[in-house]
């Protein structure tokens, strides 16, 4: 048995083997005619395959691209000239560089990182404090909006600020990040329930005089 690790890499995952098999074989084509009918056919079945991008522009050209490709560029035949013929036409993307954050505090995202640098190099004054201020608040927000069941205090929001800042920013330690009304905020009894949530149920029921005339008329 023949395992697929031991076989040569596929060029283009998303046509399959076979496709490359194929290919493979018409570069041994040596008749020119033959070839070029044997790699149209391939086409073909590159193109049935896909049948989703079929209103691409210049699809076909696109395919023949991939055989080329897929031919290590090994393989004389007739392409459309809006195709890719050349090894060195081929064009890389860029390696991409991934953003490099404190892992500990990314739950507030990347843009709030941006604002505390920002903050830093401002001026010493009472824009700057405005500014921190403002910060902290959308860090209280940031904090809700992706961790809806915990509740996050103050004091945290302040001293992460200070952590991440290394310092340079800080808020008074009594200060009032109020950012409007959170359920998350309303004080609960020790069973965990809203306060006075079941005695008012029985207030509503008790005070229904429909309901209490109805039962004395039983009594």
């Amino acid at each position: 048995m023949e395992y697929n690790t031991e076989k040569d890499p596929l060029v283009i995952s998303e046509y399959g083997r076979n496709v490359q098999n194929l290919i493979n074989y018409a570069k041994t084509v040596e008749d020119k005619e033959q070839r070029q009918k044997y790699a149209e056919r391939i086409v073909a079945l590159m193109y049935q395959m896909n049948p989703d991008n079929k209103n691409i522009n210049n699809y076909r050209a696109k395919l023949w691209s991939h055989l080329l490709r897929i031919a290590d560029y090994d393989i004389e035949v007739d392409a459309p000239e809006d195709s890719i013929l050349a090894k060195e036409d081929v064009v890389k993307p860029e390696t991409l560089s991934y953003p490099r954050t404190v892992r500990r505090y990314r739950h507030y995202g990347s843009n709030v990182m941006a604002l505390i640098e920002k903050a830093i190099a401002m001026e010493e004054g009472p824009k700057k404090d405005a500014f921190a201020e403002t910060i902290a608040r959308y860090m209280k927000l940031a904090y809700r909006t992706w961790n809806r069941e915990h509740y996050v205090s103050d004091e945290i929001i302040i001293e992460d600020l200070e952590k991440i800042s290394k310092g340079k920013l800080k808020l008074a330690d009594n200060y009032n990040l109020n950012i409007g009304k959170d359920d998350r905020d309303t004080n609960t009894n020790s069973s965990g329930s809203r306060r006075g949530s079941s005695n008012r149920k029985n207030y509503r029921k008790n005070s229904n005089k429909r309901y209490s005339n109805n039962r004395n008329k039983r009594r």
